[in-house]
């Protein structure tokens, strides 16, 4: 799939501590639902014990956001944090199990679904940014990222000339499945398919299971986009000498069909949200579960009576990045940014950095969509995932996106936005994640604060005509390379660095003692088959 500014790096607008757990279960949960026609009785969770969910599920919201999506909510909804009462009062039993799966990604779902009726399995994959792909139901192999309506039609009888199914619905693509004695056909349109127009094309099929959109930008048919690496942009512009912001418009605006304005309009809503979760960090935020407690009031206090050092912009980037990463703890509204555990140091830079500079909320969206635009260059190759890259394709592909962002406030050159980014990024290579206390706060506060601080040192670095030496894409399949080697303990495991300390191992407990978890109140999944919480 082709990657979307507004699909893969900057959102989506959610709740919960990480993009990769919270937004992305809640999305293969509604995709679940939607396979059961909304009638679910029990659903079985399995984990591989090598991934990094059956160590984290509880205490990063994967379950919070796997049963708001079971229960087909949004990933905002202000529910979420109550999630398990609500799926209990629904009376959905719901159960875990671990075990050795041979999964190949390690935030791999297996849900086994069932009610009065069918039973259904499901494997999908959180990919990172809240970003899905279902790859299989009931054994059959596929590829689901919830841009599409999907239509699955289970067949007893010979199938159909697809491509005259194809055209009849004005589908953007058919495939046929084999399963035992059926076939089942899948139909992936911008519209969902009603009933008599898909009997009138396949005759009556055995079951039908429609499958509705998760992402806020759908894909079609045929869709290209003008680049797909930083070279290629780079390139592209020496035509027409484009900055930053209107090439990622002109890529967005490819990949989307939307035009230019409505680009533009979408990313200021995003602003004026994100500018109103800086105000709630600021006026003060609480919850239960959770390390630091509200720390960015006193900071401003100190800001405002003169009593910090002098850091000039960077002080009100690091106050709006505090501010937050607060929210985001408190279970207020965020934008995954390009994830949520690095929800604060892109926005934080640009809000600031614009205020500072007197810009308009349209200014400061141009600069935004600069930055998305980098962010393509890594999510194309690469991830966003902690748990597949350690927190340097967190952190860093957030410093690297808010240093574009920066020398585009500044008007710098197209080569000077890319410079400082892959400066910022080469800054951060081997960054590795080790939430304390299992919980996405400690280091991700002070590795936020470092993007935005790096960031700011790189673009004007680079606006000061400082030599990145190693191109953009180079730097970001470095760091992918990086990845490779990085030990397992130290991808969002909570297995290794500050995660195992002793400190951070008696706040777990603690925290675990409260029985608050993710934050949806006293657990209602148990273990199967006699196996312990840590899959033992």
């Amino acid at each position: 799939m082709i990657v979307s500014i507004f699909n893969d790096v900057i959102g989506p607008v959610m709740r919960g501590p990480s993009s990769s757990h919270c937004a992305a279960a809640l999305r293969i949960g509604r995709l679940a639902r939607n396979l059961m026609d909304g009638e679910i009785d029990s659903v079985l969770v399995q984990f591989d014990n090598s991934g990094s969910l059956p160590a984290t599920h509880q205490t990063q919201g994967s379950d919070m956001g796997l049963f708001g999506g079971l229960l087909g909510w949004a990933a905002d909804d202000e529910r979420l944090p109550d999630s398990a009462k609500h799926l209990a009062d629904a009376g959905i039993d719901l159960q875990f199990e671990y075990g050795d799966f041979g999964d190949e990604h390690p935030n791999t779902y297996r849900l086994v679904l069932t009610n009065k009726e069918v039973t259904h399995q499901v494997i999908a994959v959180s990919t990172g940014g809240g970003m899905i792909e279902v790859t299989q139901i009931d054994d059959i192999p596929l590829s689901i990222f919830g841009d599409y309506h999907e239509t699955l039609a289970w067949l007893t009888q010979a199938v159909p000339n697809t491509e005259q199914v194809r055209e009849a619905a004005m589908a953007d693509a058919i495939e046929t499945h084999t399963i035992g004695s059926l076939q089942v056909l899948q139909i992936r349109s911008q519209e969902p398919l009603n009933d008599k127009l898909l009997n009138g094309l396949i005759g009556t099929p055995e079951k039908v299971r429609r499958l509705n959109p998760v992402l806020p930008v759908r894909s079609r048919k045929n869709m290209r986009v003008p680049f797909g690496t930083c070279n290629e942009m780079l390139a592209h512009a020496k035509q027409s000498g484009q900055p930053l912001w209107e090439l990622a418009i002109e890529y967005e605006s490819a990949r989307s069909g939307m035009s230019s304005e409505k680009i533009v309009a979408k990313m200021v809503e995003l602003v004026v949200l994100l500018r109103g979760s800086i105000q709630q960090g600021l006026a003060g935020t609480q919850y239960d579960d959770r390390v630091l407690g509200f720390q960015s009031g006193e900071f401003a206090t100190k800001m405002k009576n003169g009593e910090l050092l002098d850091g000039g912009m960077l002080n009100r980037i690091v106050l709006y990045t505090t501010a937050l990463m607060e929210v985001k703890s408190s279970m207020g509204v965020i934008v995954a940014a390009p994830t949520a555990g690095a929800c604060a140091a892109l926005p934080a830079t640009c809000i600031a950095a614009g205020e500072i500079l007197e810009r308009t909320d349209e200014e400061i969206a141009r600069a935004m969509l600069a930055a998305g635009l980098m962010g393509v260059f890594i999510a194309t190759p690469w991830s966003f995932a902690a748990e597949v890259g350690g927190c340097q394709a967190e952190g860093g592909s957030a410093a690297a996106m808010s240093a574009a962002a920066l020398v585009t406030f500044a008007d710098g050159s197209l080569e000077q936005a890319t410079g400082a980014a892959s400066m910022a990024m080469q800054n951060m290579l081997g960054l590795i994640c080790d939430p304390v206390a299992n919980r996405v706060e400690v280091p991700c506060l002070g590795k936020n604060v470092m993007a935005a601080s790096n960031a700011l040192s790189c673009a004007n670095m680079s606006l000061a005509g400082f030599d990145c030496i190693i191109p953009f894409d180079e730097t970001v399949e470095a760091a992918k390379q990086v990845a490779l080697r990085m030990p397992r303990e130290h991808r969002c495991t909570a297995l290794g660095g500050l995660s195992t300390t002793p400190t951070s191992l008696a706040l777990e407990k603690r925290l675990a003692s409260c029985g608050s978890g993710c934050g949806c109140g006293p657990s209602v999944v148990t273990p199967l088959k006699g196996l312990s919480e840590d899959g033992s």
